[in-house]
Parts: structure tokens; sequence; C-alpha cells
């Protein structure tokens, strides 16, 4: 059997020919949890979601957390995860700015930004791969080497977003401009993950690595790949956050948004084990996550509270997967 028709098999056998848990189902129930949680909080606050300024605020908090979610999902499928998303988010934009001054067209200056991004993925990835070092230890060590090399460069002063006012507002300034680039990227990493060699060879070595080596399966290849992936979404983020805000910070992202974009993973359904998730689970999970911080404020909870569900709905939603994962192993062929 050639390695695609392997890893399509091993789709299959994940994705729900056996049990009716996996696959669509589970994203309808985490866009159930969304639709009744927005609910709620509409009944309990007329403005939440019923103005312009609550929607526009809601999608700047999904639209970053969303797309570092797609490049973490791809790598935690393969059972790796990136602790440095969050540095590279502020290194890529600061990499920007320096080739804009140095006299580069705009488009060119965010090329070379994406550029700075993929060589750290880049780096992460030879590291965890050839050297078989943990992932986490791996991204670990980039996290501060990045956030340093950042701040060493910026002198710890943030600088305004280059280009022209029309440039920004495609690039994140107007105020729906990040979402609509979110959605596009969910479509396109959708497409990937689910139609097309690299997205189903990537399930097939997250599933099972030593059956999908054997079947022809470049497994280093693709966790190499995956690693640089990720640390372009994170600079791409990192980069339309910096025109929204019209300031290119080098305290920006940190840690909080990697982790915000892992919880949005796993509340979507990629557990950290590996070998399953989908994109669209992600989306919804940001999306759940941006309700629950917006629908806290507009009804005077205190913000605290959001990091207690915040673990909460991490822990649920991993004892989810583990059910789920058993349930397939019983129920597949």
């Amino acid at each position: 059997m050639d390695s695609v028709n392997e890893s399509r098999n091993v789709e299959r056998r994940r994705a729900g020919r056996g049990p009716r848990l996996a696959g669509w189902s589970a994203e309808l129930r985490i866009l159930l949890v969304a639709m009744l949680l927005a609910a709620y909080f509409e009944f309990s606050n007329r403005d939440f979601l019923l103005t312009n300024a609550s929607l526009e605020n809601l999608s700047q908090f999904v639209a970053p957390v969303a797309i570092i979610a797609f490049g973490e999902i791809m790598l935690m499928i393969g059972g790796d995860i990136d602790l440095s998303a969050g540095m590279v988010f502020a290194f890529a934009p600061f990499m920007m700015v320096f080739a804009a001054d140095a006299g580069a067209p705009m488009w060119l200056a965010v090329i070379a930004g994406l550029v700075a991004a993929g060589v750290v993925g880049f780096v992460n990835g030879a590291v965890s791969v050839w050297l078989r070092l943990p992932s986490f230890v791996t991204t670990l060590g980039t996290l501060f080497l990045v956030n340093g090399v950042t701040l060493t460069v910026s002198r710890g002063t943030p600088a305004a977003a280059p280009g022209s006012p029309a440039f920004a507002a495609w690039m994140g300034a107007w105020g729906y401009s990040e979402i609509l680039w979110t959605v596009a990227i969910a479509a396109a990493m959708h497409v990937l993950l689910r139609h097309t060699r690299w997205g189903l060879h990537t399930q097939a070595s997250g599933a099972n690595p030593v059956g999908a080596s054997e079947a022809g399966i470049n497994v280093n290849r693709l966790r190499l790949g995956n690693f640089v992936l990720a640390a372009l979404l994170a600079g791409f983020t990192g980069i339309l956050e910096g025109f929204r805000i019209t300031s290119i910070d080098p305290q920006a992202g940190g840690n909080q948004i990697t982790f915000l974009a892992i919880a949005a993973a796993v509340i979507g359904g990629t557990p950290l084990t590996g070998g399953s998730g989908t994109i669209v689970g992600g989306l919804i999970g940001a999306a759940v996550l941006g309700i629950l911080n917006d629908g806290f404020t507009l009804i005077g909870i205190n913000a605290f509270m959001f990091n207690i569900i915040l673990g909460a709905a991490i822990l649920a939603a991993m004892v989810f997967n583990i059910h789920v994962a058993r349930l397939r192993r019983r129920g597949g062929p």
C-alpha cells in the first residue's frame, strides 16, 4: 500500500468511520458551546454582540489567537509544540521595520519579517528533529533567545508601524481586516490539513510515527516543515497586530498569546498527545475564548475568573479528548 493510501486509511479510522464522536460532530459540539455562551452574555448585556464596537473588539481578540493556534495544531497533531510563538510574534515585526527603514518596499519588508520568523521555526525544527530534543525543551530555549534578541535590537523601545495608511488598513489597521485574514488562512489551512498529501501525512505520522515511516512517509521532513509553518503564522500575526495598534512593541505577544493559542487548539479538539485535530475546531476554540473574555468584561465579572474558567475548560477538553480517543480505539477496524 502506498503512503497516500495508508495516510488516508489512518485518517478515516481516526476521523470517525467507527464511533460517531469524531470529525465534524466534535466541531459542532464546540460551536454549540460558543453559541450558548454568546446567547447567555447577550441576554445578560444587550451590548455584547449588537454593537459594532463589541463585534470589532471580539474579532480583534479572536484573530491573533486563532492564527497562531493553526500553526500549533499542525505541530500538536504530529506530537510537537512551539512555546516560542509569542516571541516570534514580537520578533518578526521588528525585522520588517528594519527592512523598511533600509529602503525596502513594504511588501518586501513584510516578506523579510516572515523570513526571519521562518528561520526561527527552522532552528526549532532542526534541533528537535536532528538533535532529537523534545520540542518543549527546544522551543523553551528559543523563547528566551528570541525575546532577548528582540529586546536587544529594539533597545526595548517601540517603533512606529511603517507604510502608507492604505497598506496599514489592508494589513490590520482597519477594524475587521484581521478577522478576514483569519478566515482566509483558516480556509487555506483546512484544505492543507484535510485535502493534501502534507496534511494527510501529518495526521498519519502523528497517529503512528513508526507505521507512517514504514509506509514511506518522511516524518522528519513533516515535523521540520510544520515548525517553519507555525513560526511563519506567528510572525505574520505579529505583523498584523503591529499595524492594528500602529506600533511595533518588543514586549507584545509573549507567553500569554502562546498559551491562549494552545488553549484554543485543545478546546477545539486537538489533544496534546497528537494524532488528530482540526483547523475549524481551533478557530471555534479561539472564538470561545474571545466570547468568555469579552462577556466577563461586559457583565462585570472579575478578570481573574477568566483564568479559572480557562483552566477548567482545558482540563475538561483534555478529559473529553482522551475519552473520544478511547472510543475510537474500541470502535476502529
